[in-house]
């Protein structure tokens, strides 16, 4: 893990095209400006990590019940 030291204002960058800011400083809180390219997903490490164990949640397999199924699929088919 690399560590550094910013003031308020300074930057560091990451590769070519993104760059965090540190905005402010209130206490223990730092307020950071992220600006990286639209392609680049952002997430705060608590939010990444529960789209993770959803994500492997939902890729589980198990059974399906084919009539509910069958059955949620014509009333999809049947909206406007």
């Amino acid at each position: 893990m690399l560590v550094l030291t910013r003031k308020w204002g300074e930057s560091i960058t990451i590769g070519d095209d993104i760059r965090i800011t540190i905005i402010a400083v209130k206490g223990t809180k730092v307020k950071l400006g992220i600006e990286a390219p639209v392609e680049v997903i952002v997430h705060r490490a608590e939010i990444y990590t529960r789209i993770c164990d959803e994500n492997r949640q939902a890729s589980v397999t198990g059974t399906v019940n084919a009539p509910a199924l069958r059955t949620l699929w014509q009333q999809h088919a049947r909206r406007p």
